[in-house]
């Protein structure tokens, strides 16, 4: 029970000095990698920029001792930063004592109601978001993404969270263009978009390893940052209009404690809530494939509780949002990363870095950083997946459609509602109509299969009906409309045979509707009987009525039924 809810104890009493060597190198790589982002992500958030290297610190700590993906990395990231911009938009002015407050109750809910999910084993709450919405909804985020840092790229003010204010804002702006600022990004966005491409490739034929060619491609934003920073000092293009980071508070992070007011917490709880489930929804994507790899197991409830406790730990040491970032987790990986101390020893390198270094920040461009935000988040934009989904199932494309449609007008929080809106409700249309068949024996077979799509043999007095779905309250009355229009359609028709191999639950409603058929058959002179019926499925009809009034039989299998009811056997039984 103490290792299933401090899954430290899982890997330390076997922790070795090998491990310790690697975890110790790959927390210096995330170290350098992700401080650009930390800083890029709290800007995009509309927060200080120092905010998004206190979001690095203790929630990291936290989750290495809460979670159970070995090297999964949490901090902030961009979605959530820019879902977290547009929730704080709503109650507070940007750079205002009161933004600051709010992001601070945002961590604090959103965290509160991830470890909330994760004791009551609410993991499951996730798949409630489709594949093809949670495409959509990061494809499109990630385009308003690009487009509001395209704006930064250029020195222009626009803001808003939709494409619509922020295209109106970049059009307005273009009299205003700042040239050097504009050279600075579209430079640092050239040099990003050459070394992702072609800098491994080049380096493995000068002859490093592959890995170690990956990592030093990877190191393109920092030597962007790097050089852009010197240029702007020396070049003193601060004073020439170019914006940069300024003064970044030096020194760990404060202790805060998030306010109180109940108006606050109230306009923040929907926003709360879906950062944490597409929060949770991205990380655990990530780590389930990394634990797939390494034949790791991940348990999602308590990556609930990790997250939500990061989450909690923002709130008290000055942060905002985090979850499991997809970039900082492929280069912790790719590092060598073994065991979590990988990220308690990158968030000791980031204390390091805010408690001695922050000064060597303030000549920093913010064109450079939306370069890098840029070139990092176009790679969420899933055109392959778009496509497949078009040519797979229209009524998909559909709820994806709507997603991206949704985010792109009014913001993402009114694309990821509707999404899982759509969502639910395409799954409850389909499953409100499951499909049915009306089986047939294939000839010389214990096999039924439709025939519609096959030769079978058939008995003129039975109906052999297979019900390709569970049934709940929300099919019921499609399943009597069907069984009551087979027997309309067939005069001479004595049986009726549900084969249920594919259903797993027969909840209460559904259970009325098939006391009804009895019924209703009986009236009719038509004997109801069940084949296939699963163990778990049977025990709960056994806790019923429904059995004891039922006139037929319950087999085994539609074979087994076939043999009771075919002609020969009919004439036997009754003599």
């Amino acid at each position: 029970m103490l290792k299933r809810y401090l899954p430290v104890l899982t890997w330390l009493p076997h922790y070795n000095r090998r491990q310790l060597g690697a975890d110790l190198l790959a927390g210096i790589i995330v170290t350098v990698m992700v401080i650009p982002q930390s800083l890029a992500y709290a800007l995009l958030a509309g927060l200080p920029a120092v905010v998004g290297l206190y979001a690095s610190l203790l929630p990291a700590v936290l989750y290495a001792l809460l979670g159970t993906s070995r090297t999964l990395a949490v901090g902030p990231v961009a979605i959530i930063a820019l879902m977290t911009g547009a929730a704080l938009s709503n109650v507070a002015t940007p750079g205002s004592a009161a933004y600051l407050q709010a992001a601070l109750v945002l961590s604090l809910l959103s965290g509160a109601m991830l470890v909330a999910m994760g004791l009551l084993r609410l993991g499951f709450f996730a798949n409630f978001l489709s594949h093809p919405v949670i495409a959509g909804f990061l494809s499109s985020s990630a385009v308003l993404i690009a487009i509001g840092q395209f704006a930064h790229m250029a020195g222009i003010s626009a803001g808003g969270y939709n494409a619509l204010e922020l295209l109106s804002g970049i059009i307005d702006g273009l009299p205003h263009l700042h040239w050097p600022t504009l050279a600075i990004g579209l430079g640092t966005l050239l040099f990003l978009v050459t070394s992702r491409r072609q800098a491994r490739p080049l380096l493995t034929r000068l002859g490093l390893a592959p890995a170690t060619a990956g990592l030093v491609a990877r190191s393109g934003p920092v030597l962007a940052v790097v050089a852009t920073t010197l240029l702007s000092w020396q070049l003193g293009l601060a004073e020439r209009g170019v914006a940069v980071v300024g003064a970044v508070p030096g020194g760990l992070p404060p202790l805060t404690l998030p306010g109180f007011d109940l108006t606050l917490w109230r306009a923040l709880l929907i926003p709360a809530l879906l950062i944490s489930v597409v929060g949770f929804v991205e990380s655990i994507s990530m780590a389930q494939m990394l634990a797939a790899k390494r034949r790791q197991r991940i348990s999602p409830n308590q990556e609930l509780v990790g997250l939500g406790s990061a989450n909690l730990a923002a709130a008290f040491t000055a942060g905002m949002p985090v979850t499991g970032g997809l970039s900082r987790t492929v280069i912790n990986d790719e590092s060598g990363a073994q065991t979590p101390f990988a990220g308690l020893f990158a968030a000791l390198g980031i204390g390091l870095v805010t408690l001695l270094l922050t000064p060597l920040l303030h000549h920093l461009p913010i064109a450079t950083l939306a370069a890098t935000i840029t070139v990092a988040i176009l790679t969420l934009v899933d055109i392959p997946m778009i496509r497949q989904t078009w040519r797979y199932s229209r009524s998909d494309f559909s709820a994806m459609a709507a997603t991206i449609l949704l985010t792109l007008a009014e913001g993402v929080e009114a694309g990821i509602i509707t999404g899982v809106a759509l969502s639910i409700g395409l799954f409850l249309y389909r499953t409100s109509r499951p499909h049915s068949a009306v089986v047939g024996r294939l000839p010389d077979s214990e096999h039924f299969r439709s025939i519609q799509r096959h030769e079978t043999e058939t008995l003129s007095h039975v109906s052999f009906l297979r019900i390709d779905e569970s049934l709940y309250f929300a099919n019921a009355r499609y399943l009597e409309d069907t069984v009551l229009q087979i027997v309309a359609h067939h005069p001479g028709l004595e049986h009726v045979v549900l084969i249920c191999s594919a259903v797993n639950l027969i909840d209460a409603s559904a259970l009325e509707s098939l006391e009804a058929i009895n019924e209703r058959l009986n009236e009719a002179g038509v004997t109801l009987h069940l084949a296939e019926v699963k163990g778990p499925v049977m025990d709960r009809l056994k806790r019923s009525d429904f059995l004891d009034g039922l006139r037929g039989r319950v087999f085994l299998s539609p074979f087994a039924a076939w043999e009771a009811f075919k002609p020969g056997a009919v004439e036997n039984q009754r003599a």
